[in-house]
């Protein structure tokens, strides 16, 4: 990889880290905090985060467009100004109306982010290393998560100083990916516009990424609550819950190498059970331990689930690259909106170990979802 094409791989790390783990994620991490001060229920809370998938669904919605048209540096730097902004306005949020406003508008930022880093992948990163590079810089979501725990561990309960801090961090990612992705637009000429043609290759990646989505808000959006719970543990303490998945799910960006090696449907079945596995760990939790390795194991396995639909996406689409990642990732965004109310409303009415076990059986239910091969892309 030279020079330019490692640039951009580390700078789309910098600001995938932003806009997922700090503009969206780690709002899960201070809920508890935040609950308190604000007096929210777990229903509401639910509601909050599902505001939060959202408002990436309505910006990953017109980024794949606005690459096309107005070229991925614009586009990059868009998501990093609403990263910016919406995180400022979680820091200021005086109620539970305005702090759901603001979460809505931080998570724009994501579904902004991925689509212009797509394109500018394939435009300077050779064909070969394109599946890695683009699996790299989405693990910047595991980076960014792991960012925040720190912040929870030292401020504890503050996490008005906490998203304070992340907005300056927010403010000089967006000048650096400014400053280093291409400008051009790939969306002119002879390249196609519009709607994608929904075949069954699109049919099921979108039905397989909605599920793994729906499944993820058990830890995402509860994994504080459910350990404040269970274990009755601080900010602080859900820290350890944050830097466990965001340390061990920076691994999940070797999902690119496992995808060339063991194939797609191998690495996206193996990883489901991984995801699972986890939430039941987390849900269940009864001693520090389980807590952990549950936290770890859900961070390698969204990671590497999130890389697997982005190249699935990819590979559907390899004359849109941006287009591509929209589906997927709108897809796991919906399955995000509708899991985090239900979850809330699971835990308000039934237990913690029920609506983990519900939803690790919502992740197992993606296994019956592999991709056709005869759809896959011919090796170069």
């Amino acid at each position: 990889m030279d020079r330019r094409a490692f640039g951009l791989t580390a700078s789309g790390f910098g600001l995938i880290a932003v806009c997922y783990g700090l503009a969206r994620f780690a709002f899960g991490l201070f809920l508890p905090a935040i609950a308190v001060d604000l007096s929210l229920s777990a229903s509401f809370s639910g509601l909050i985060s599902g505001g939060s998938f959202f408002g990436y669904c309505l910006a990953i919605v017109v980024s794949a467009a606005l690459t096309e048209r107005f070229g991925p540096r614009f586009v990059a730097g868009l998501a990093g100004c609403v990263a910016t902004i919406g995180i400022l306005g979680i820091a200021s949020a005086p109620g539970g109306v305005t702090l759901a406003a603001a979460v809505l508008f931080a998570g724009m930022s994501t579904g902004l982010a991925s689509p212009p880093l797509a394109a500018a992948v394939s435009q300077r990163v050779v064909t070969n290393l394109q599946d890695r590079a683009n699996t790299l810089i989405n693990a910047g979501a595991s980076g960014g998560v792991a960012l925040s725990a720190p912040a929870a561990l030292i401020l504890g309960s503050d996490w008005r100083l906490a998203f304070a801090i992340f907005v300056g961090v927010a403010l000089i990612e967006t000048v650096i990916i400014i400053l280093i992705t291409p400008r051009a637009a790939t969306g002119s000429g002879d390249h196609p516009r519009g709607l994608p043609a929904l075949n069954d290759d699109v049919k099921r990646l979108f039905a397989a990424a909605f599920l793994m989505g729906a499944a993820s808000t058990a830890v995402w959006s509860f994994g504080g609550e459910l350990t404040r719970r269970s274990l009755g543990w601080s900010s602080a303490e859900i820290g350890t819950l944050w830097l466990a998945i965001g340390l061990v799910g920076l691994t999940g960006g070797a999902c690119g190498h496992f995808i060339q090696r063991f194939g797609l449907n191998r690495v996206q079945g193996s990883f489901l059970l991984v995801l699972a596995a986890a939430t039941i760990l987390v849900a269940m939790a009864q001693n520090t331990v389980m807590a952990l390795v549950g936290g770890g194991l859900f961070g390698v396995a969204y990671m590497a689930l999130t890389g697997v639909y982005l190249v699935w996406g990819i590979r559907a689409m390899q004359e849109r690259p941006a287009t591509g990642i929209t589906i997927g990732f709108l897809a796991i965004a919906a399955g995000q909106v509708a899991g985090a109310p239900i979850f809330g409303l699971l835990l308000d009415t039934a237990n913690a170990p029920i609506a983990g076990i519900a939803f690790a059986l919502v992740a197992l239910s993606a296994c019956a979802l592999p991709r056709h091969l005869g759809t896959a892309r011919p090796a170069s």
